[in-house]
Parts: C-alpha cells; structure tokens; sequence
C-alpha cells in the first residue's frame, strides 16, 4: 500500500509555500530536456532543483509509489547513457552525478505529472504544470521543423561518409608518402663509405650496386687488375661498354678480357702508368674515388668517396686521352 507522500517528502500540504518562486524561465526549463533512448526526459536532479527539495526525497518517494511510476514515466540511465549526458551538461551541483551509488533516474512528460501528485504541494503543481507546458512546446517545435531536422540529419549523414572517405584517402597518401620517405631514407646515397678489415662483402656489394648505375659506358681506372676486378664489372647492365685503364704489368691477360667478352660485351683493356688512386666513372658523369683496388675490396681498411666536382671528373677523363697513354699496349 502506497504510504501519505506528505510524509515521504517531510511536507505538509497545509504549508504555506506561496512565497516559493521557481527560480528559473521557461526557457531554461526547455533547456533542461534531453532526449533518452527516444524519450523527452529530464534529470531527478533537475527537477528536485525546480522541485525545492533534495534529490534524495524526490527519489524516495519515487520509490515509495512504485506503481505510479512504471518504465514508460521514469528509468534509471546506463552508465553509457550517464556518461554521454555528462559530456553534454556543465553542472557545478554534486547532488546531480557526485557522490551517488545508483545512476540518476530520469522522467517521462508522464512521469513529472505523476511527481505532482506524489510530492502533494502547490510548488510542485506550479512547477509541474510550466514544465508539461516546455515538454508541449518541445513536441511541436520538433514536429513542425522534422523537415529541417532530417535534413540536417541527411547532411550530417554525409559529411560523416565524406570525412571517411577523405580519411581514407588521406590515410592512403599518407601511406604511400610515408613508404617514398622510407625507401628515400633507405637509399639516401652518402657522399664518402669506409669499410674495415674484413668486410669483404659489403665492399663487393657497394661496388656492384655502383656499376649497375650505369647506362653506356663505364671507366675504371685501377693500377692492378686481375680476374677478380672482372667479378664486378660482369653485373653491369647489358650494353653498357667497359673501359680498364690499368698498369702495364698488371695480371689481367688477353685470355682474360677474351673470356669475359664472350658472355659480357664489351670490355676494352688500356694501360697507364699516370694514375696511382682508382677512379669509377660511371657514362661520363659521375664518378668516385676509391682507395683500394677493386680486386682488394674489404681486405683492408679503405673508403669510397663520390666526386662532386664534375669539372674534376671532365679533367680526369681529358687526361685519359692524351697521347702518351695511348702509345702503351692495350687489348
């Protein structure tokens, strides 16, 4: 059986409450409706606030008059509900969200009529009636602007589909900049190298990956050449030309240049005694110092540097043709 709310609520109806003024416009009272799960709803809070009573009476008689109030007048929020009404309401009252071990209750339209007869008092009815009236006009101005609203839904449907798709491409670019950028720095070409005693192979590499630059021709200038000078410059690409300028008595032989004619055209031997450091120079225009001969690569201590000065490697290249060179043997 449902007990006096006078009693519940510590007031009596008798009371004179006359001089109790709703503290707040109409306006604010429709500011105080949020939609729930479909549903015009305001907070237990809210209405204890404009009620004059605290929160926890208010509660109390909900409780109390539990068939006055079934699902459709009031609930309790999910804490995602909770969550989601806080990130959209500044409230500085700790009775609305601190401090309370059950989430707060939120009313219907037909809950907050039913809290006027509950809570039996003439600020409550006051009260009651303004906030129904917010309620009424919430339902027709929402009535008379669905259009507006579902298009501003419509849009807000495809400025969400548009930011996706622009994400996506934004994510895409990004992507393949980002994999330029780490190939870019992955293949960033140092101006000098040094390798140590023993790196045999990553000298060999180095050297390789420098004679596969080339597109014409290629020019090694390195006083002592044998076979092993040979295992390099068989990975250029194909149809580009090979021309060693090396010492006369170096071990390369005529079998040799013939051998590796006949699988990597076209190699031509010349010798010089006018050189002592070695010299790639890879279609006439770029070109690099290196410290060891090739045949030696990683064997010692020795260090690549690429020569930026093309009127140094023009000069070079003119030294190579003068006639004192050309009058030793060559094949």
């Amino acid at each position: 059986m449902e007990e006096d709310e006078s009693r519940v609520t510590g007031t009596n109806a008798s009371e004179d409450e006359s001089a109790y003024i709703v503290p707040v416009t109409d306006a604010q009272i429709r500011s105080l409706i949020y939609i729930v799960r479909g549903h015009q709803v305001m907070l237990d809070s809210d209405l204890a606030e404009l009620y004059g009573v605290e929160t926890k009476v208010l509660n109390q008689a909900v409780s109390r008059n539990p068939r006055r109030f079934p699902e459709g007048f009031c609930f309790r929020l999910a804490k995602q509900e909770v969550e989601n009404l806080k990130s959209q309401i500044v409230t500085s009252s700790e009775d609305g969200w601190g401090g309370r071990r059950k989430p707060p209750r939120v009313f219907t339209e037909q809950g907050v009529s039913m809290l006027s007869a509950v809570l039996r008092s003439n600020t409550a009815i006051d009260v009651s009636v303004r906030i129904m009236n917010a309620f009424v006009e919430m339902r027709h101005f929402i009535a008379s602007n669905a259009t507006m609203f579902g298009q501003i839904r419509d849009m807000e449907r495809h400025q969400i589909a548009y930011q996706q798709r622009t994400d996506a491409r934004l994510d895409s670019m990004d992507e393949r900049f980002e994999r330029v950028f780490d190939y870019m720095d992955a293949h960033e070409e140092p101006t000098q190298k040094v390798f140590f005693e023993g790196q045999v192979w990553d000298a060999f590499e180095l050297l390789v990956s420098l004679v596969q630059r080339a597109k014409e021709s290629i020019i090694l200038i390195d006083g002592y050449t044998d076979a092993g000078t040979l295992n390099i410059l068989a990975k250029k690409n194909e149809g580009v030309a090979v021309t060693i300028w090396t010492h006369p008595k170096a071990r390369l032989t005529a079998k040799d240049v013939e051998t590796f004619n006949a699988q990597y055209p076209e190699l031509t031997v010349r010798r010089t005694e006018s050189f002592h450091d070695r010299f790639l120079i890879l279609d006439g225009m770029e070109a690099c110092l290196v410290g060891a001969s090739l045949k030696d690569a990683g064997k010692k201590a020795f260090g690549i540097t690429r020569i930026e000065d093309n009127e140094i490697v023009q000069a070079i290249l003119e030294r190579l043709g003068q006639g004192e060179d050309k009058a030793l043997p060559r094949f």
